[in-house]
């Protein structure tokens, strides 16, 4: 697994595109009913990085506790009308900088034909793109990320880069831009001046809601993080996540959070739990 690296306030994944910036369906259809409203009580718990006095981490419990997973293939509606088949992959994927792009592009020269479908368009024409704002990307290719191998694809349908780490016995989050490993958990970050006149970096995990891709992220065909639908696993996201939230925070934080979840959990009555899991 990578080193983790302290957390810097320029290190954010750069914005997604919405769906509004996305060709329209003709008539795209209304959000489906197993989404929960974004306004709901949260649990969050403030704890110092044990691993640097400067910086303190913000954790939403109620998220990080729920029972979310990943339905990709097995109930995803996908966040454009009828492409239910890409789940969140239509978009392509922005880099988050220049590292992003080069540690990628290292995995990308091990993928083969039989692990990537479009490995010859790839190689003999680029997998990077550019939005319209100038920004890199990985490449859109027949409505979708290059990368994202199609159903019925004889190596496995999805990211490509995904199946190429699980092949290598590697975490995903080795050999998958920034942004795609992280989702949809979110780490944001902001500067806390202190009534003693002391400044301390407040590092928020939390859930990577309709809201967190900007205005247009309401207009996104479905969304999983709210969906009662994708709430139905036996480990909660602290658990599941365990590989991204150590990357994300650090070795030393993410065991206390495991150790403030777990409180929790324990708890007879905790308080605030996320209104799409089960009841």
């Amino acid at each position: 697994m990578p080193k983790t690296k302290k957390a810097k306030p320029d290190k954010v994944t750069k914005k997604q595109r919405t769906k509004q910036e996305m060709p329209q369906p003709e008539t795209p259809g209304p959000d489906e009913p197993d989404e929960k409203g974004l306004d709901f009580a949260r649990a969050w718990v403030e704890f110092p990085d044990p691993a640097d006095d400067e910086q303190v981490f913000r954790c939403d419990l109620t998220w990080l506790t729920s029972r979310w997973t990943c339905v990709f293939g097995s109930g995803c509606q996908g966040i454009q009308a009828g492409r239910a088949d890409d789940g969140c992959c239509t978009l392509g994927a922005h880099f988050s900088d220049e590292d992003d792009e080069k540690r990628v592009a290292g995995h990308v020269a091990r993928l083969t034909p039989e692990l990537w479908q479009f490995h010859d368009v790839g190689t003999k024409t680029g997998w990077v793109g550019v939005d319209e704002d100038g920004e890199r990307q990985t490449r859109r290719w027949e409505g979708s990320c290059i990368f994202q191998n199609r159903p019925g694809f004889p190596g496995g349908a999805g990211c490509s880069l995904h199946i190429l780490a699980l092949r290598e016995g590697k975490e995903p989050l080795e050999t998958k831009p920034d942004v795609c490993w992280q989702l949809p958990v979110r780490r944001t970050y902001e500067w806390i001046d202190r009534p003693d006149d002391t400044r301390v970096l407040q590092v928020s995990i939390g859930e990577y809601d309709r809201r967190g891709w900007g205005p247009g992220g309401h207009d996104l065909h479905w969304w999983c993080t709210s969906a009662t639908s994708a709430h139905g696993a036996g480990d909660p996201v602290y658990v599941s996540y365990r590989p991204e939230l150590t990357e994300l925070m650090g070795a030393e934080a993410y065991d206390r959070l495991v150790e403030l979840c777990e409180q929790r959990l324990s708890s007879l009555l905790p308080m605030a739990p996320h209104p799409a899991d089960p009841v």
